[in-house]
Formats: structure tokens, sequence, C-alpha cells
């Protein structure tokens, strides 16, 4: 049984050390936020994630999993020490670096015995050296140490799974045997697991991300240019996946990406490019692409409503993606807002998000259920694909609403299926729109 410490209990932090408890290793999550500590002894969760909370409920009562604030007590007997800490962006897209700096300086001053730092964060390429220049600047005696970056690749909504059977396993060091005991840790998991060298396994990170976010990108463009030629994105999305070098993943036109990794993910690495004299052409439009959706569909609706001063459109999901909370980037909030500033009352449903989006959005009304949602609307838009929303009664919302006007932006519904229900209907890419 390995012991482990992990610094940060957010939605990475969280995850990582339940699964390694859950992996049979006893582990100690930190956080200097009291109040969230707190409230995992009681078994509250800070984040919404399917099966986190019985994961860690398990292995508390199993005594592998424990919380506190205090690095002596973490660090204590500890051979790793997982750093997942939040970097959000800065001003000009840059990776804030503040809460990881923190955690390697307390590190420094808190260690004992020699320890296998590990960057669990997603940190601008060149941070493994920089956080072995704060361990070394802030020991008050020289103790062993080495630095490992493990980038995670976790999918909110799927995160357990993700940890439980990733594709990969990225190891980055200058430390060769510090890297092999960081893999052993990781060997249960049956993945292939690419050992290199810490700058190279930092570019991994933002090189899949931003990969995959121009994927999806690239597929909302083509929508457009299906809509004015009339031809189904859907079905040019499975013919391209059938092709090995393509695939189908990430192949879902809609509203574009959101959430915590991608946004901050493609500027840091546009950052670091333009920083070092690079002109990301590519990454840069990958981001106007994006954001433009939410423009678009707020035009959209407009349009097949023939104006929004006084309407009453009714959202259906809040959440960036299903299966999380999570409201951060989220398409919604700027189509909310730019509903409301066009003369629109907006009303909003979302399984979990709600609470969340209060404090984002407190202009908007929200409701109980997709029903009440509807009723007396003049349009409804999909914002989240819950499954929620895929099996509801349609012919119970079509007679709640005031006019059936659906802009589907996700394409959950079948298109001949809602127009036979009597809906005006629209999705993304999906054809000619027909009044």
């Amino acid at each position: 049984m390995k012991q482990i410490c992990v610094v940060g209990v957010g939605y990475v932090g969280l995850v990582t050390a339940a699964c390694f408890a859950d992996l049979g290793n006893r582990v100690m999550a930190l956080d200097v936020n009291e109040k969230r500590i707190e409230n995992l002894k009681k078994g509250i969760m800070p984040i919404y994630e399917p099966g986190l909370e019985e994961i860690v409920e398990r292995n508390v009562r199993g005594h592998r999993l424990s919380f506190t604030t205090s690095y002596s007590d973490a660090l204590k007997e500890t051979e790793f020490a997982f750093i997942a800490v939040a970097t959000p962006s800065g001003v000009n897209g840059e990776a804030d670096m503040q809460y990881v700096a923190v955690a390697a300086q307390t590190i420094a001053e808190t260690m004992t015995a020699p320890l296998i730092i590990i960057n669990k964060s997603t940190v601008p390429v060149g941070t493994g050296d920089w956080m072995a220049d704060i361990v070394k600047k802030y020991q008050p005696e020289p103790i062993p140490f080495a630095v490992v970056s493990c980038p995670e690749f976790l999918r909110e909504g799927t995160a357990i799974s993700d940890f439980m059977q990733p594709y990969r396993t990225i190891l980055g060091s200058f430390n060769h045997e510090a890297a092999e005991k960081v893999a052993q840790l990781h060997l249960s998991l049956r993945a292939p697991i690419v050992i290199t060298d810490l700058r190279t396994a930092e570019m991994i990170k933002y090189a899949s991300n931003a990969f995959l976010a121009t994927k999806i990108s690239f597929i909302n463009e083509i929508a457009d240019i299906c809509e004015a030629l009339g031809a189904d994105v859907k079905e040019v999305a499975i013919g391209m996946g059938y092709d090995k070098r393509i695939g189908p993943a990430m192949l879902d036109a809609g509203l574009g990406w959101g959430g915590s990794c991608f946004p901050k993910d493609v500027k840091a690495l546009a950052y670091m490019a333009e920083e070092n004299g690079l002109d990301p052409k590519i990454l840069n439009t990958v981001t106007i692409t994006n954001y433009e959706r939410r423009r678009v569909i707020v035009k959209q609706i407009e349009e097949m409503l023939g104006g929004l001063q006084g309407r009453t459109v009714g959202l259906l999901g809040l959440a960036f993606k299903p299966n999380t909370d999570d409201m951060r980037e989220a398409p919604s909030i700027d189509i909310a807002q730019g509903l409301i500033a066009a003369g629109a009352k907006v009303r909003a449903y979302d399984p979990v998000a709600m609470e969340n989006a209060h404090h984002l959005l407190p202009a908007i009304e929200t409701t109980a259920d997709p029903y009440t949602l509807a009723r007396g609307c003049d349009a409804l838009i999909v914002l989240t694909e819950w499954n929620e929303f895929k099996n509801i009664d349609l012919e119970q919302v079509r007679e709640a609403m005031k006019t059936p006007v659906i802009l589907d932006g996700r394409n959950i519904y079948d298109p001949v299926e809602m127009r036979a229900l009597g809906f005006t209907y629209r999705g993304v890419g999906r054809g000619f729109y027909r009044k």
C-alpha cells in the first residue's frame, strides 16, 4: 500500500485522490479551503460527478481516504505528492500559476523526507523546471526530491471511468527512476504508459486538448456550410468518422466547447506560441469559431420568432455538458445574456446546474422541470444534451408552449419527427430550415 498526498480537492484532485484510494492506496487529500475540507469530512461533495460520492464514501469508510488542511499531516510518511490545483486563465490567456507556486513552496517548507512531486495541474511548458527551482529555494535544508509531470485527461461527466480506464498515462521527468516509480502506481490501470521528458509531457496535454477543440470548431464550421447547401451534418460526421485517420469522436456539431479545460488550454497554448515569436493562426481561429456559435444561436432564434422583444424563451440545459453542474465557459451564459439584451424574457431548467447558474445568471427564471419550463414559452433552445431531454414527452411540451418553436443546439431530436409533431424545428447543420 502506497502513501499518497493530493494537494487540491477540486475536480481533478478529488477524483485523483478517490480513485487512487480505490486502487488500494492510502491517500490524504489536502486543501487550504477549510470549508471544503469540513464538507468532505461530512460527505458533502464540492462538485457533481456521477459515481464520485459513492467512491469517496467507500474509501473513507475503508480508511484509505482522508482529508486535511495541514501540509505537515499530509506529507507525513508520504512518498508521492500530487499537485492538482487550479491554473485559471490570466488577462492575456496565460495560465495563472499562483496556486501551483504556493503548493510547491509549502511542500518545500514542510517536507521532511525524500519526495516525488507529481504535477497533475495543466501548466505551461517549462513548469517542471520552474517548480524544481521553487522547491530548492524554499527547502530549509536540502532533501532529495524529483518532479514528474503526469497530465490529467479527465472529462467531466465520465471522470471516474476516464481515470480507471485511461487511453494512456503520460509521465515526464528528467529523473527516470522517479518516473518509473510513478508508473508503478498506474500499472493496475493496464493502459499504455509513455515516459518522456518534462517539457514534452507538458506539451502533450496542451496539444491533445487543442486538437480536440479544433475538431469541434471544424465540424461546427462544416455544419454552417451543410445548412447553407442543404446537407445533414450528422450524416456527414458519420461518413467522416469511418475513416480511421479521422475517427468519430468530437464530431458532434452544436454550440461548441466550454468548461474548464478547452477554453483556457487553447488560449494558453496560443499565448506560449506568441510569447516565443510565433503566430498560432489555427489556434486563434479555433477560438474565434467556437465563440461565434453563441452569437449565431441568438440570431437564429430571433429569425425564427421574427424578433425577441417581449418574447419568452426557455433554455433546456445550462451546464456546458451533461452529467456535470459545471457552468464555467458554458455557452448558456453568453446565449442567455444575448437573449436578454435583445429584449427576451429567459427561463431555464437544468437537472443539476441551476444552483451554480443563479450566481452567473441572476436575471433568468429557473423552473422545476422541462414541462413547467415550456409553459407559455414562445420558443425553447436545447443547450445541454441531458438524457432527460432526449426522453421527454414532446407532445406535452408542445401543448404547454405558446408557440411550438424549438432550436436544437445539440441535435438531439430528429427533424422529420419534430416537424411531424407540429414543431417549427431547427437543428445545427441539418439541412435547409423551413418555417
